[in-house]
Protein backbone atom coordinates (compact mmCIF):
# COMPACT_ATOMS: atom_id res chain seq x y z
CA UNK A 1 0.00 0.00 0.00
CA UNK A 2 1.67 3.77 -1.18
CA UNK A 3 1.09 6.19 1.60
CA UNK A 4 1.81 9.65 0.98
CA UNK A 5 4.44 11.54 2.90
CA UNK A 6 3.08 13.15 5.91
CA UNK A 7 -0.13 10.84 5.47
CA UNK A 8 -1.08 8.99 8.72
CA UNK A 9 -1.84 5.52 7.93
CA UNK A 10 -4.56 5.19 9.96
CA UNK A 11 -6.29 7.91 8.08
CA UNK A 12 -5.52 5.69 4.77
CA UNK A 13 -6.70 2.95 6.36
CA UNK A 14 -10.18 4.63 7.14
CA UNK A 15 -12.66 4.32 4.64
CA UNK A 16 -11.83 0.99 4.41
CA UNK A 17 -14.62 -0.12 6.51
CA UNK A 18 -18.35 -0.50 6.82
CA UNK A 19 -21.27 0.60 9.38
CA UNK A 20 -20.72 -1.11 12.43
CA UNK A 21 -17.41 -3.50 10.89
CA UNK A 22 -14.91 -0.43 11.28
CA UNK A 23 -11.64 -2.07 10.96
CA UNK A 24 -9.31 -1.03 14.20
CA UNK A 25 -11.68 1.41 15.51
CA UNK A 26 -14.79 -0.51 16.30
CA UNK A 27 -15.66 0.03 20.09
CA UNK A 28 -16.56 -2.97 22.16
CA UNK A 29 -15.79 -1.70 25.55
CA UNK A 30 -14.91 -3.93 28.70
CA UNK A 31 -17.07 -4.61 31.59
CA UNK A 32 -16.62 -0.99 33.46
CA UNK A 33 -16.74 -1.31 37.74
CA UNK A 34 -17.59 2.64 38.72
CA UNK A 35 -20.96 4.45 37.70
CA UNK A 36 -18.74 7.64 37.24
CA UNK A 37 -16.55 6.00 34.45
CA UNK A 38 -15.87 8.02 31.45
CA UNK A 39 -17.58 6.30 29.12
CA UNK A 40 -20.82 5.57 30.71
CA UNK A 41 -24.01 7.57 29.26
CA UNK A 42 -27.85 7.78 29.88
CA UNK A 43 -29.85 6.95 26.93
CA UNK A 44 -31.52 10.17 25.42
CA UNK A 45 -35.15 9.40 24.39
CA UNK A 46 -35.14 12.49 22.10
CA UNK A 47 -35.21 12.52 17.90
CA UNK A 48 -32.39 13.87 16.12
CA UNK A 49 -34.19 16.83 15.38
CA UNK A 50 -34.04 18.21 18.90
CA UNK A 51 -30.36 18.08 19.54
CA UNK A 52 -30.50 21.78 19.71
CA UNK A 53 -31.46 21.11 23.07
CA UNK A 54 -29.08 19.31 24.58
CA UNK A 55 -25.60 20.43 23.15
CA UNK A 56 -24.26 24.11 23.04
CA UNK A 57 -26.17 26.74 21.10
CA UNK A 58 -23.30 27.72 18.84
CA UNK A 59 -23.03 24.02 17.49
CA UNK A 60 -23.79 22.90 13.81
CA UNK A 61 -25.58 20.03 13.53
CA UNK A 62 -24.24 18.19 10.69
CA UNK A 63 -26.84 15.44 9.54
CA UNK A 64 -28.40 16.78 6.47
CA UNK A 65 -27.13 16.61 3.19
CA UNK A 66 -28.23 20.50 2.52
CA UNK A 67 -26.16 21.13 6.51
CA UNK A 68 -23.51 19.32 5.58
CA UNK A 69 -23.21 20.79 1.93
CA UNK A 70 -23.33 24.56 3.48
CA UNK A 71 -21.02 23.72 6.34
CA UNK A 72 -18.16 22.31 3.26
CA UNK A 73 -19.27 25.49 1.54
CA UNK A 74 -18.41 27.80 3.90
CA UNK A 75 -15.19 25.83 4.56
CA UNK A 76 -13.65 24.89 1.94
CA UNK A 77 -15.49 27.29 -1.03
CA UNK A 78 -15.81 24.74 -4.06
CA UNK A 79 -15.46 20.99 -4.45
CA UNK A 80 -12.38 19.67 -5.69
CA UNK A 81 -12.08 18.68 -9.38
CA UNK A 82 -12.56 14.99 -8.53
CA UNK A 83 -11.89 13.80 -12.03
CA UNK A 84 -8.66 15.36 -12.38
CA UNK A 85 -7.26 14.60 -9.19
CA UNK A 86 -8.30 10.69 -9.81
CA UNK A 87 -7.21 10.78 -13.51
CA UNK A 88 -6.51 6.69 -14.48
CA UNK A 89 -6.89 5.64 -10.75
CA UNK A 90 -4.64 4.08 -8.11
CA UNK A 91 -2.27 2.89 -10.63
CA UNK A 92 -1.70 6.34 -12.45
CA UNK A 93 1.86 6.66 -11.39
CA UNK A 94 0.68 10.40 -10.84
CA UNK A 95 -2.10 9.81 -8.87
CA UNK A 96 -1.07 9.77 -5.20
CA UNK A 97 0.93 12.73 -5.59
CA UNK A 98 -2.05 14.50 -7.36
CA UNK A 99 -4.23 13.58 -4.16
CA UNK A 100 -1.39 14.55 -1.69
CA UNK A 101 -1.48 18.05 -3.35
CA UNK A 102 -4.88 18.38 -2.68
CA UNK A 103 -4.78 17.99 0.85
CA UNK A 104 -1.89 20.30 1.16
CA UNK A 105 -3.23 22.92 -1.17
CA UNK A 106 -6.96 22.80 1.47
CA UNK A 107 -4.92 22.91 4.25
CA UNK A 108 -2.78 26.27 3.36
CA UNK A 109 -6.11 27.98 1.77
CA UNK A 110 -8.85 27.16 5.14
CA UNK A 111 -6.07 28.81 7.46
CA UNK A 112 -7.37 31.50 9.36
CA UNK A 113 -11.00 30.60 8.50
CA UNK A 114 -13.35 31.32 11.56
CA UNK A 115 -15.59 28.35 10.65
CA UNK A 116 -12.90 26.23 11.79
CA UNK A 117 -13.52 27.69 15.19
CA UNK A 118 -17.72 26.65 15.12
CA UNK A 119 -18.78 23.51 17.00
CA UNK A 120 -19.91 20.69 14.94
CA UNK A 121 -22.10 17.52 15.44
CA UNK A 122 -22.42 14.29 13.46
CA UNK A 123 -24.14 11.13 13.94
CA UNK A 124 -22.55 7.68 13.84
CA UNK A 125 -25.16 4.40 13.93
CA UNK A 126 -24.56 2.41 17.33
CA UNK A 127 -25.64 -0.70 18.38
CA UNK A 128 -26.03 -2.33 21.76
CA UNK A 129 -25.06 -5.53 23.49
CA UNK A 130 -23.23 -6.99 26.90
CA UNK A 131 -25.85 -5.51 29.46
CA UNK A 132 -23.93 -5.57 33.12
CA UNK A 133 -26.43 -5.44 35.64
CA UNK A 134 -23.74 -3.60 38.41
CA UNK A 135 -24.00 -0.58 36.53
CA UNK A 136 -27.38 -1.30 34.88
CA UNK A 137 -25.35 -0.37 31.57
CA UNK A 138 -25.13 -1.94 28.03
CA UNK A 139 -22.00 -1.84 25.99
CA UNK A 140 -22.05 0.14 22.50
CA UNK A 141 -20.24 -0.96 19.13
CA UNK A 142 -20.41 2.28 16.64
CA UNK A 143 -19.48 2.57 13.02
CA UNK A 144 -19.16 5.35 10.92
CA UNK A 145 -21.80 7.36 8.47
CA UNK A 146 -21.60 7.80 5.36
CA UNK A 147 -23.68 10.91 3.13
CA UNK A 148 -23.87 10.63 -0.39
CA UNK A 149 -23.49 14.37 -1.50
CA UNK A 150 -22.53 16.85 -4.00
CA UNK A 151 -18.81 17.11 -2.79
CA UNK A 152 -18.64 13.50 -3.13
CA UNK A 153 -18.78 10.68 0.05
CA UNK A 154 -18.76 12.47 3.59
CA UNK A 155 -17.53 10.66 6.30
CA UNK A 156 -16.86 12.20 9.29
CA UNK A 157 -13.92 11.11 11.34
CA UNK A 158 -13.39 11.39 15.50
CA UNK A 159 -9.80 12.57 15.95
CA UNK A 160 -9.85 9.83 18.97
CA UNK A 161 -12.98 7.67 19.99
CA UNK A 162 -14.05 8.01 23.85
CA UNK A 163 -12.90 4.66 25.06
CA UNK A 164 -15.13 2.22 27.35
CA UNK A 165 -18.39 3.50 25.81
CA UNK A 166 -21.75 1.99 27.77
CA UNK A 167 -24.67 3.37 27.75
CA UNK A 168 -27.76 3.41 30.60
CA UNK A 169 -31.20 3.30 30.00
CA UNK A 170 -33.87 4.36 32.72
CA UNK A 171 -35.56 0.54 33.92
CA UNK A 172 -38.41 0.82 31.32
CA UNK A 173 -36.22 1.12 28.45
CA UNK A 174 -33.50 -1.33 29.85
CA UNK A 175 -36.33 -4.24 30.27
CA UNK A 176 -37.72 -3.67 26.44
CA UNK A 177 -33.90 -3.74 25.36
CA UNK A 178 -33.24 -7.22 27.70
CA UNK A 179 -35.80 -8.62 26.12
CA UNK A 180 -35.06 -7.70 22.48
CA UNK A 181 -31.73 -8.86 22.96
CA UNK A 182 -32.86 -12.27 24.42
CA UNK A 183 -34.91 -12.61 21.07
CA UNK A 184 -31.88 -12.04 18.89
CA UNK A 185 -32.89 -8.82 18.10
CA UNK A 186 -30.79 -5.65 17.36
CA UNK A 187 -31.05 -3.11 19.44
CA UNK A 188 -30.05 0.36 17.73
CA UNK A 189 -28.94 3.55 18.83
CA UNK A 190 -27.45 6.64 17.55
CA UNK A 191 -24.27 8.18 18.82
CA UNK A 192 -23.40 12.00 18.98
CA UNK A 193 -20.08 13.18 18.59
CA UNK A 194 -19.76 16.92 19.00
CA UNK A 195 -16.73 19.26 19.14
CA UNK A 196 -14.24 21.16 16.88
CA UNK A 197 -11.99 20.26 13.75
CA UNK A 198 -8.86 19.74 14.67
CA UNK A 199 -6.22 22.39 14.09
CA UNK A 200 -3.89 20.61 10.81
CA UNK A 201 -5.66 18.75 8.34
CA UNK A 202 -8.85 19.63 9.43
CA UNK A 203 -10.40 17.89 5.83
CA UNK A 204 -8.68 14.60 4.53
CA UNK A 205 -9.60 14.29 0.86
CA UNK A 206 -9.22 10.73 -0.65
CA UNK A 207 -11.00 8.44 -2.70
CA UNK A 208 -14.05 5.62 -2.27
CA UNK A 209 -12.47 2.31 -2.00
CA UNK A 210 -15.89 0.95 -2.40
CA UNK A 211 -17.03 2.97 -5.69
CA UNK A 212 -14.81 3.26 -8.35
CA UNK A 213 -13.53 7.18 -8.84
CA UNK A 214 -15.85 8.55 -6.44
CA UNK A 215 -14.27 11.55 -3.84
CA UNK A 216 -14.24 10.97 0.12
CA UNK A 217 -14.44 13.57 2.55
CA UNK A 218 -13.85 12.99 6.08
CA UNK A 219 -13.85 16.13 8.27
CA UNK A 220 -11.82 15.10 11.79
CA UNK A 221 -13.40 16.31 14.75
CA UNK A 222 -11.77 16.78 18.18
CA UNK A 223 -14.69 15.09 20.46
CA UNK A 224 -15.44 16.95 23.53
CA UNK A 225 -19.30 15.68 24.17
CA UNK A 226 -20.86 12.19 23.44
CA UNK A 227 -24.71 11.59 23.30
CA UNK A 228 -26.84 8.19 22.63
CA UNK A 229 -30.24 8.53 21.71
CA UNK A 230 -32.69 5.83 21.14
CA UNK A 231 -33.48 5.01 17.43
CA UNK A 232 -36.56 4.80 16.17
CA UNK A 233 -37.63 2.36 13.18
Amino acid sequence: MNCRPGFPLNRLLAPLVSPLCLVGLIILPAIIQAEDEVGLRPLRSIPPAELASILPSDTDVLIERSAIEAFLKALEGTPPDWATVYGHGHHDPEHDERLFSLNRERDTAREGNPVLNRRVAFVWPGELSQFDPETKSFAVAVGPEFHSTSWGMVRFKPEEFPSNLRVRPDKKLTDRISLNLAKGEKAHVLVVMAGVLIPSESIIYDFSHEEEGVGLIMPVVRVEQVEILVRVP
